[in-house]
């Protein structure tokens, strides 16, 4: 492959860095608390809306769980993690990243999915099969917690952003270089430029937010009030679950459970101390 290929990942990178350099230093926002640096160029309302929109299809489209008792705990826990985030970010004088949300909570009856998810502008959904990793309401704060996080955080508007950006980068790539991308793709049949972007920059970077998300989302739960030691146990049944079928951590846009739950263990002491559940002022 190196002998065909007349671009490297580096060249690739240098050329799509120049390339794009000068738009994302006018584009560059920080994340809330870790203030990681973020390049958002697509409006937050935009992605809000369209979120809104696939959520009504999904709960039009998708069998949703009759467990009232258990829907009910997901919107307790999930009104404690919305009250937690407004409260800390008002507390320091911040502005609330969570200011137009419009949350929703759904649960969706498919015990074979092990996952939740939240859209952007709250928009969360909780499958049944998690929540025989989760076992109690501390583990369900622990993943409802990352997932919201997620929002919080508006990774979506960073991918977005990104795609947008990194298909545009491509292209100039491709002129710059004298069409070598392109030759290299239809002469070995594999999507060279897609290659290069996966693993070298959406599979690192999909890894950073997931960190993020995991380290905002005990924040979150601490300042609920929950027991954010249970996220490590939650990882450890995951991990149970997967029972060797992650893939090569370089190879995913999560870090490997193993590095999770080491990470987990690293932080959770710090956080308690530092986050610890708001008291209500009413």
């Amino acid at each position: 492959m190196s002998k065909i290929i007349n671009i490297n990942r580096r060249q690739f990178l240098e050329i799509f860095g120049c390339c794009t350099c000068g738009l994302m230093i006018t584009s560059c926002a920080t994340a809330p608390i870790t203030e990681r640096r973020q390049f958002k160029i697509i409006p937050e309302t935009t992605l809000n809306r369209q979120a809104a929109q696939i959520y009504e299809n999904v709960k039009k489209k998708t069998k949703l769980s009759d467990d009232k008792k258990q829907l009910e705990e997901i919107k307790e826990i999930g009104f404690r993690i919305e009250e937690a985030v407004s409260s800390y970010f008002n507390s320091i004088n911040a502005k609330d990243p969570t200011y137009n949300f419009r949350w929703e909570y759904i649960l969706i009856d498919n015990d074979k999915i092990k996952n939740a998810w939240c859209m952007p502008g709250g928009k969360i959904a909780v499958y049944t099969g998690i929540l025989n990793i989760t076992k109690n309401k501390h583990g369900l704060a622990a993943v409802m917690g990352h997932e919201i996080a997620h929002a919080v955080a508006k990774h979506s508007v960073e991918r977005a952003s990104r795609a947008l950006v990194l298909n545009i980068g491509t292209q100039i790539a491709d002129i710059a270089s004298g069409g070598a991308i392109s030759r290299t793709s239809r002469a070995t049949g594999v999507d060279v430029a897609g290659m290069l972007r996966t693993f070298g920059i959406d599979n690192p970077f999909g890894r950073k937010q997931e960190t993020e998300a995991d380290y905002l989302g005990l924040i979150f739960s601490s300042l609920a009030g929950y027991d954010i030691r249970e996220s490590v146990k939650v990882w450890e049944r995951m991990k149970e679950a997967h029972k060797g079928q992650e893939p090569p951590e370089w190879m995913s846009t999560h870090p490997s459970n193993r590095r999770r739950i080491e990470s987990l263990k690293k932080w959770i002491p710090e956080i308690i101390v530092e986050y610890p559940p708001i008291k209500k002022t009413s």
